[in-house]
Order: structure tokens, then sequence, then C-alpha cells
């Protein structure tokens, strides 16, 4: 198998932008998971509604949406696009909150990193709200979990 050049390097082996000016825009799809980590009375707090700073769930679902939508703000060689819909699902669990996030466009590029940021963010805001009551409170396995459209096509991570 050949090796394909990587994009984001030139012929100097300098980082740029790739250029997708001459792709056709296309519905495109990223989901991406992670986990917030934390205590069982930091649960027990979530469940109930009793955590000081307030609506932990809201405020990391806003969060994370508006990371999705800031990724080139974050990431240098991040393309501009329109991130068209954007959803951030948080869950508590017995072990933390589960958070994963959907983010669509209908553009020239995919939309994974915006559904990364979107949790990873989303987390942060988590730890932000519950740091105050488990300094212990951790981000795991934050990973793409699938991603439609464009050249490279479906790919979704095996069980």
């Amino acid at each position: 198998m050949s090796e394909q050049p990587f994009g984001h390097l030139d012929s100097a082996g300098q980082a740029r932008m790739v250029d997708v000016t001459g792709k056709q825009p296309s519905v495109r799809e990223a989901s991406a998971s992670g986990v917030v980590v934390c205590a069982p009375h930091v649960v027990a707090a979530l469940r109930a509604g009793d955590v000081p700073k307030g609506d932990v769930l809201a405020v990391a679902r806003v969060a994370g949406i508006a990371a999705a939508k800031r990724v080139p703000d974050l990431l240098p060689l991040a393309h501009v696009i329109g991130v068209h819909g954007a959803v951030v699902d948080l869950e508590v669990t017995d072990s933390g909150v589960q958070i994963r996030s959907t983010v669509r466009t209908a553009d020239r590029t995919g939309v994974e990193m915006e559904a990364l940021t979107a949790v990873a963010v989303a987390a942060l805001a988590v730890v932000d709200m519950v740091k105050g009551l488990d300094r212990d409170a951790r981000i795991e396995h934050v990973r793409l979990e699938s991603k439609s459209g464009g050249r490279s096509g479906d790919w979704r991570r095996e069980p």
C-alpha cells in the first residue's frame, strides 16, 4: 500500500492549512464521547440537583455546543466551516457523567474536531462546576465514535 502525503505539510515540511476550495460541500456528521469520573457524593449531588454552582448538565451542554462553533479559534489549522447542527447529551451514571456529541454540517470538510471539542469542553465545564466538591474529578476517554460523509466515507469505532 502506497503512503499518502500528509496534507498539512508543504514540500519543505512546514505546517500549512489544506486548501479545500475545490471540494464540493456535502453533508457530514461526526460523533464523539467522553466521561467525567467523580466521587459518589458528587454523583449523588448531580442526581439531586444539589451542586452549589447550579445546573451542571445545562451549563456543560451549552459550553459544548458553543465550543463546537469555535474550533477554528482553538486549532490553528482547522477550517472555518458552518456548524449546522450540534447536540451535546450528558447523562449522570454511577461513576460520573457520560458525554456524547453529534455535530453536522453541509460543508467542504468534516466535523470530527468539532465533535471532539464539544465533548472536551463540556467535560471541562463539568469539572469546573464540581471541583469544589471533588478535586479528584477527571476527564477520561474523549474519543471519536463515528463520522460520515466526505471523500473518506463512513467510519465507526468498533465496540
